[in-house]
């Protein structure tokens, strides 16, 4: 059954988002060139989501207070956008194509905004577990949205999933780890294993870069790596373009894994991805191992 086609509104809106997208593009796959290209517009929009969320979060003067009636705001359009009707925002209006064309469940935009308001009310974790429970909420639904996009969200496919963007998540924690705590105040290490390590948050001020806390970075990279792997597989199942955008987004995680792990006289300094680097995620992507 082919899809209506869209309205020149919409199409407006799905260019608004693209734009969007074009300006703030990160470790997100907006608009590949890789990614079908019926995709690339649902993908924008869901980006462009996220990212007005995200900025409601963490950027600006707003009080805490401030900024939680504001995600309140997106919570209460993004309902409305679902029920087809939307305010007069090209976000929402491609939105609402998106979850209405594709049938994308509404749990993952909710669980994002959970993670936001998360951002705002908390900035240090107990424990992994704790971490686990915030990724779950800003990263695994981003997988979701785009299984749900290719008519892949197989159990099987989920889970890995989940692996894949938890891994990618806390990769993104571990470059960050300066900027995180300089310019929002927040740590993203369990503070029972910064305790048993022997890191004290002076020496994330002071990026000073300890054996104690190489030793308590090297233990989360590990943990990162194992669950990299473990989701690892789906890139070679899903099929066509989906799944060569995922073997690249997995491979390249795992190079700047790799390049963490050579880091051992600046632990904050962030990766850079050098030819062989690249090379080894375009041959890896395009040439997957084959299982038996």
């Amino acid at each position: 059954m082919t899809s209506p086609p869209l309205a020149p509104e919409t199409e407006q809106a799905y260019r608004a988002c693209l734009a969007i997208a074009s300006r703030h593009y990160e470790n997100f796959p907006v608009a590949s060139w890789l990614l079908p290209a019926q995709l690339r517009r649902p993908v924008a929009a869901i980006y462009a989501f996220a990212r007005r969320a995200d900025d409601i979060a963490d950027e600006g003067s707003q009080s805490a207070g401030e900024r939680l009636d504001a995600l309140d705001r997106v919570d209460a359009a993004l309902m409305s956008a679902a029920a087809g009707k939307w305010p007069d925002d090209p976000i929402y209006v491609a939105l609402a194509d998106a979850i209405a064309r594709y049938q994308l469940p509404i749990q993952p935009f909710q669980d994002l905004l959970l993670a936001f308001r998360q951002d705002v009310r908390q900035t240090r974790y107990r424990d992994f577990g704790e971490i686990m429970g915030y990724c779950r909420l800003s990263a695994n639904p981003v997988g979701r949205l785009l299984l749900h996009l290719n008519a892949q969200a197989t159990p099987d496919n989920l889970a890995e999933s989940d692996a894949v963007c938890t891994a990618l998540q806390l990769i993104n924690f571990y470059q960050d780890l300066y900027s995180d705590y300089v310019d929002r105040g927040r740590i993203y290490l369990p503070q029972d294993e910064m305790a048993e390590y022997g890191v004290d948050e002076t020496d994330i001020a002071r990026r000073r870069s300890t054996s104690a806390l190489r030793r308590l970075m090297h233990h989360q990279y590990r943990r990162a790596d194992r669950l990299l792997r473990a989701g690892a597989p789906l890139g070679g199942r899903l099929p066509g373009r989906m799944g060569l955008e995922l073997r690249a987004i997995i491979i390249g995680g795992a190079r700047i894994l790799y390049r963490l792990q050579q880091q051992r006289d600046d632990l904050f300094s962030r990766p850079r991805l050098n030819l062989r680097d690249r090379l080894a995620i375009v041959g890896g992507a395009c040439l997957p191992r084959r299982r038996s």
